[in-house]
């Protein structure tokens, strides 16, 4: 069963994030993160690329977790 604490947040480590869901990888690298950036927060990184932090977090957790992440994460919103 999917747990929302097991969503990808942005304060998370890219390295980690790689290691627990490699289905992000490929994320990673369309937004240009950098492997020597792998040991900062996804925040930090997605800061100094000028994206939105928060289209950066929904992107990895959908790669991650599919169309289950999404349902999930608007019905903990309400």
């Amino acid at each position: 069963m999917f747990r929302f604490d097991q969503l990808i947040r942005r304060d998370m480590i890219i390295r980690d994030v790689k290691q627990r869901h490699p289905a992000t990888t490929p994320v990673f690298d369309n937004l240009h993160f950098r492997d020597t950036c792998d040991d900062c927060s996804i925040e930090t990184v997605a800061r100094k690329n000028g994206l939105h932090i928060s289209d950066v977090v929904d992107a990895l957790n959908r790669a991650a977790f599919g169309s289950q992440a999404e349902s999930d994460e608007h019905a903990s919103h309400q």
